[in-house]
């Protein structure tokens, strides 16, 4: 272990002194499973010697990104019970969560900073806000000193280097996530260009640093359902902009857990765009090429399970198109030299809303699923296969299902056999209609920007703003009825600015 020392890193003095302040002592040295410690950067051992300072696990792993890391990763997660594979397709695992942790939790998301103002409007009082939560400095230090100190005995704390971008993009960023989840590994491992090779390009280089826990230090004080590990009761996605860092606790559901996603590249990178000069934004990026050859690229903002996915992978019925997927979530964006938008996909891979999905809908995500695919909370098959509502696959003769909850189901049984929120996460190379240039450095030319939601009812299906500046007012004024990938389905319909209420920090801190 590098000598002791006493230089403040990790989540800063005014946020939290718990964990940032004063010289390692190790309680007892945990065990390096995997990696060297002594070969990770200055800054990035530090970040890693305070996480095992507070977490106190018995192991630590410096994940690589190889294939066989990723056999291993999913091995131990079959023999702990939190996956199983499916048979029918090529290394295909299901996942099924405790009922308890199925969704971004919205209302336990919050940005940390001094002033209140910098986070969220403050309403008149009796009013909750909308808009995003604020947790003071004094307040998260706190429910950290609450969570996190020994959050992970007994379990393996994995260190995972990833970049969001291509690899040597100028406008990709580099995170390291400290997490005690095998599971988030291996969805890490396809969602973000994760491994050896981001740690190569981050170098001595400043990072978005992650902090993960499930929460359930071993042994156990309670039963787990479903064998997966969560702490529900105390779960907390905090974002600290100003030091650019992330720390989740309690949480295994994907969009709590993989920091990479909204956390990271919508919230924080939010205000490292702010900084920078660019634009972080929940857009699908897609190229359209007319019957003549002339193809232009166009970014789409939807709300979370409004059909960024589908519109991303659309198989056009008018004769002689053609749309290709640069992504399907997050978008982000910069003006280059000779003033063009240009727009990179920050993620690997697409982490998908299930139910819905079919070969009508959307054929091109059903061709992706068929290998190398975590799903979680989907309905299983007695022949190892996936179902849920809205596949539109004929079920064989004696072949039956299981609910995400591993009851017998049929088509006419009451409730859903999927949650309504159940994911696939696939790498976006096998999509068979990724752009060409999904992967540019430089990105590629944004000529349009459509905004949309979820209005069944009371408002046209398509209409064109009248100029920029009319469409961004336009923007600014939609609504949309909240969805399963949050915690506020069954509400009325919600109105979140430019449709970014998972990222509405962004927002707010842009123009704060």
């Amino acid at each position: 272990m590098p000598a002791p020392y006493t230089r403040i890193v990790g989540l800063g003095a005014s946020s939290l002194r718990c964990w940032a302040a004063g010289p390692v002592r190790w309680a007892h040295a945990p065990r390096v499973l995997h990696g060297d410690l002594s070969k990770l950067s200055g800054r990035v051992q530090e970040f890693v010697e305070h996480g095992v300072k507070l977490c106190q696990p018995d192991n630590v792993h410096i994940c690589d990104g190889t294939a066989k890391e990723n056999d291993k990763i999913l091995n131990h997660l079959e023999s702990e019970g939190i996956i199983k594979p499916l048979t029918k397709y090529e290394n295909c695992w299901l996942a099924k969560t405790d009922p308890k942790d199925v969704a971004r939790v919205e209302s336990r998301t919050v940005i940390v900073t001094e002033n209140q103002r910098d986070t969220v409007p403050i309403p008149a009082p009796g009013v909750k806000g909308q808009l995003g939560n604020w947790m003071s400095p004094q307040t998260f230090q706190e429910a950290v000193h609450d969570r996190f100190p020994g959050c992970m005995k007994g379990r393996t704390m994995y260190v995972i280097p990833y970049s969001m971008g291509p690899i040597g993009s100028p406008l990709s960023k580099i995170g390291i996530q400290l997490t005690d989840s095998a599971y988030v590994v291996a969805s890490m491992r396809i969602m973000t260009r994760m491994g050896a090779a981001a740690l190569r390009a981050l170098g001595d280089g400043e990072f978005v640093r992650c902090l993960h826990s499930v929460g359930r230090p071993l042994p156990l004080d309670g039963e787990l359902v479903n064998h997966w590990p969560c702490n529900p009761e105390k779960t907390l996605i905090a974002h600290v902009p100003e030091r650019r860092e992330i720390v989740s606790f309690g949480s295994g559901y994907g969009g709590n857990s993989l920091l990479g996603k909204k956390c990271f590249a919508l919230r924080i990178a939010s205000c490292i765009a702010k900084d920078e000069g660019w634009l972080a934004e929940h857009m699908l990026i897609l190229g359209l090429t007319n019957p003549d050859g002339k193809k232009k690229y166009v970014a789409a903002a939807f709300p979370s399970a409004c059909g960024k996915t589908n519109l991303a992978m659309m198989n056009p019925t008018l004769s002689g198109w053609r749309v290709e997927c640069v992504g399907d979530d997050i978008a982000w964006m910069k003006f280059d030299s000779e003033g063009r938008l240009r727009a990179i996909n920050p993620e690997n891979g697409f982490f998908g809303v299930a139910p819905g999905t079919s070969t009508k809908t959307n054929p091109n995500a059903m061709h992706t699923i068929q290998r190398n695919t975590i799903f979680t909370n989907v309905a299983e098959t007695s022949e190892g296969g996936v179902y849920w509502e809205g596949i539109d696959q004929m079920i064989p003769p004696g072949v039956t299902i299981s609910t995400w909850q591993g009851k017998p189901w049929k088509p006419g049984d009451p409730g859903p056999a999927a949650h309504p929120n159940s994911r696939f996460c696939a790498p976006a190379r096998q999509c068979p209609i990724m752009d060409p240039d999904w992967e540019s450095p430089e990105g590629v030319p944004i000529d349009a920007i459509i905004f949309g939601g979820r209005r069944p009812a009371g408002v046209p299906l398509v209409y064109e703003a009248f100029n920029w500046r009319h469409g961004v007012f336009v923007g600014s004024a939609m609504r949309s009825e909240s969805t399963a990938a949050a915690e506020h389905k069954g509400e009325p319909p919600l109105r979140p600015p430019v449709l970014f209420i998972c990222s509405i920090s962004q927002l707010l801190l842009l123009g704060s």
